[in-house]
């Protein structure tokens, strides 16, 4: 089952893309935005489900250079 996540910027606080992980990704790992950038995750945030919903929200935290 794939993790659908946003990902969100540190400095603005914004969405920057949504990605599909194979599974949930550590919190240390680096991986390439739709830029080719290289970022690593500072903080992944698991919310709660909708009610009658199974997937939880993921948002995953990353500070860009550029």
């Amino acid at each position: 089952m794939a993790i659908l996540a946003t990902i969100m910027n540190t400095t603005t606080g914004r969405p920057i893309q949504k990605m599909s992980f194979g599974r949930m990704p550590k919190p240390w790992a680096s991986f390439n935005l739709e830029t080719g950038e290289l970022v690593t995750i500072e903080r992944i945030d698991v919310g709660k489900p909708a009610p009658g919903k199974f997937a939880a929200p993921v948002e995953i935290w990353v500070t860009p250079k550029g």
